[in-house]
């Protein structure tokens, strides 16, 4: 029998491409970095503090898919929690990166105009101030405030208009920076012409 050569094709199985992984890489050192700022944004609270560490997660959630822009969110509030040892604070920052990113870049993957970055970004506002709700009152309550009785009167003044400004101006700055580096980021094919795209 006479050998005959066979070509086999390798075929990439990784679901970013390896420019995907390093803007990945470089959005989450950012996002790691960004929430060491503190902004305090509620009168007579000050544990409550905005950082815009959220921004660079959901711009890769718009950019490369909901799963993206979540493993960037939740790689930084790992690596925030490992410098600060405050490992309650990053379980909830990961319930926040994925209440706040997952419902966007899910809409903005199925309508892929301005109009469903606007709508998906809402719904994500809504959902995270949510979120943060439900991690206040188990999460917060099981390892910080230990009694619900100490959470409950501050969650209409201050939690909630707190998580409400905070995801709004996450959502703007998204705008904001997605619009002006989206095409340098997303990948060719994914791109959508027009007036009606986000970017």
């Amino acid at each position: 029998m006479s050998e005959q050569c066979q070509q086999t094709s390798y075929v990439n199985t990784n679901a970013w491409s390896t420019r995907q992984l390093v803007t990945m890489a470089l959005m989450c050192a950012l996002s790691a970095v960004f929430q060491f700022i503190q902004i305090p944004i509620i009168p007579g609270v000050t544990f409550l503090t905005y950082d815009p560490s959220l921004v660079p997660a959901m711009v890769c959630g718009f950019a490369f898919g909901p799963a993206a822009g979540i493993v960037v969110g939740t790689i930084a509030s790992v690596i925030h929690g490992l410098v600060l040892g405050e490992w309650v604070g990053s379980l909830m920052n990961i319930v926040a990166t994925v209440c706040y990113v997952l419902p966007a870049a899910l809409i903005y993957r199925k309508s892929h105009t301005f109009g469903g970055a606007i709508a998906g970004l809402v719904v994500s506002c809504i959902a995270a101030t949510l979120g943060a709700l439900a991690s206040n009152l188990t999460i917060g309550v099981w390892f910080w405030y230990g009694s619900v009785d100490v959470i409950l009167p501050m969650l209409l003044p201050a939690i909630v208009p707190f998580n409400l400004v905070k995801t709004m101006l996450n959502s703007v700055l998204t705008c904001v920076v997605y619009k002006s580096i989206s095409n340098l980021i997303t990948p060719r094919k994914q791109r959508v012409s027009g007036g009606r795209d986000a970017r």
